[in-house]
């Protein structure tokens, strides 16, 4: 046994994380996958009530996560700056705003609009939690969150087993028009949690210099994030709608990123320092693999939903039901993976996951046994329950510290590329008509992005060498 050294801090005399946190922290992580999965089975009655087809009612998916991916970068950007407090009160009250407009909404085109909102209103929350567990670390000197990043996914977790059934129970009791009226009290709740116990910035507390407040504003870098913007913009517009017709949107991406490169490296504090991601090549690897992990996983989300509904025939509340168990073993698998160290073993199994799942989708049409589908999305529920976890840790502690906000923000960038990717794949294969045969076309496009994911995860040799969330980062 040794003994300690005299005057030295033993980790159980060291301070604990704040517990006043989480709330906020949850709230604002879960507000987009809450959106998310409520639409999933509000698609079907939105596009009867409003007389469109699914390859329209797409859009209200594509809406949301372009305005999401084009958002998260930026707004994490600006937490890193001036801290997570004034980003995450601005950006959830405008889901608020985005509530109302949507419940009121007259057409489609407006209801789109109230998507967009909503979008960039969702973009606070998770780079505000991300950047919360790194200043926790560092005012704590414990630099191990593996409780509080397991709680942040399992919170997650939890909103997706609500959210198709709580889609399904609003439509029955209120209409379409109720999943989007839910966000009124939801961004009322955040800004009040967020006054209450998000930290205020240096500038709002004793030392309030305009002159630091200057230095940081100069730190922002306006034309790299507006040529980022422009060209993310031109990539999800082609991703949403892929046709030859529309290749100029693929050039136009292609110079706006050139420009961006160029911008980027010469400029003194950049938006995205591509010096450091370009060297950074685990966290780049990560990125690419959360892209195609979230093909396969909104994919299942968007398309199998609408399937059972109209090519099998359950209604939206059933719909709900059917999705749960994805959920709940999402939740038991988060849970019991973790706190256990290394992230590859559960990338692998989550790849496999999702191959046998798309195997089984290949099977099922409209004669299925009902419990085929309780089998399709109970595999699915260990993909789900794995692969986020072992992503969101992984970035974690891939990222520059100084950077991890907007670290963060590109990763659920790279997954809402996934998930326009999902929703053009999904659009192109129902067509008028969400029936079996389209959804086998998304099956088979599904398998091949899981063959992609299992590919990168088993090739990518860092991964046996990645800290866990309960060991140092090795930097």
């Amino acid at each position: 046994m040794t003994e300690t050294e005299p005057g030295a801090i033993r980790e159980t005399d060291k301070p604990g994380f704040d517990r006043r946190l989480l709330p906020p922290m949850m709230l604002g992580s879960i507000l987009n996958p809450i959106n998310s999965t409520i639409i999933s089975v509000a698609l079907v009655p939105i596009g009867k009530a409003l007389g469109a087809p699914p390859s329209q009612t797409a859009w209200l998916v594509s809406a949301l996560y372009l305005a999401t991916s084009l958002g998260q970068p930026v707004v994490g950007r600006l937490i890193d700056l001036f801290g997570p407090r004034r980003l995450f009160l601005f950006s959830t009250s405008l889901v608020g705003v985005a509530g109302v407009v949507g419940t009121l909404a007259p057409n489609m085109a407006v209801l789109i609009v109230s998507r967009v909102l909503l979008g960039f209103g969702t973009c606070s929350g998770y780079p505000a939690a991300m950047a919360l567990l790194r200043s926790e670390a560092k005012r704590t000197g414990r630099d191990s969150p593996g409780g509080v990043l397991t709680a942040l996914a399992v919170a997650n977790q939890t909103i997706a087993v609500i959210g198709p059934l709580l889609g399904g129970l609003l439509i029955a009791l209120g209409g379409w028009r109720a999943t989007s009226a839910l966000n009124v009290p939801l961004s009322v709740a955040s800004v009040v949690l967020g006054l209450l116990w998000l930290p205020k910035p240096v500038a709002e507390g004793t030392d309030e210099s305009p002159g630091r407040r200057g230095r940081l504003v100069a730190q922002l870098d306006l034309p790299g994030m507006a040529l980022f913007a422009a060209m993310l913009t031109a990539l999800l517009l082609f991703l949403m709608n892929p046709h030859l017709r529309d290749g100029y949107l693929l050039v136009a991406a292609a110079a706006l990123g050139a420009a961006f490169a160029v911008r980027e490296l010469r400029a003194a504090t950049p938006f995205i320092d591509l010096r450091v991601f370009g060297g950074n090549t685990p966290l780049m690897t990560t990125y690419g693999r959360a892209l195609v992990a979230y093909v396969v996983a909104y994919a299942f989300l968007y398309g199998f939903s609408q399937w059972t509904e109209e090519g099998y025939g359950l209604t939206p509340f059933h719909t709900g039901l059917v999705q749960i168990p994805t959920f709940l073993v999402a939740i038991v698998v988060s849970i019991a993976s973790g706190r256990r160290p290394g992230v590859r073993g559960k990338l692998l199994v989550g790849a496999a996951g999702q191959l046998v799942a798309c195997l089984v989708m290949l099977t099922l049409d409209a004669g299925s046994a009902l419990w085929t589908l309780f089998l399709v999305t109970l595999v699915f529920g260990i993909p789900q329950g794995l692969n986020n976890l072992a992503l969101q840790n992984c970035v974690y502690f891939q990222a520059d510290p100084e950077r991890i906000a907007s670290s963060a923000g590109l990763l659920r960038t790279f997954a809402y590329i996934g998930s326009m990717v999902a929703s053009s794949a999904t659009a192109a294969s129902f067509g008028q008509r969400a029936d079996t045969g389209g959804m086998h076309q998304l099956a088979w496009v599904m398998l091949g992005a899981g063959v992609l994911y299992l590919l990168l995860t088993v090739l990518d040799r860092r991964l046996g060498r990645a800290p866990s969330a309960d060991t140092p980062a090795a930097r």
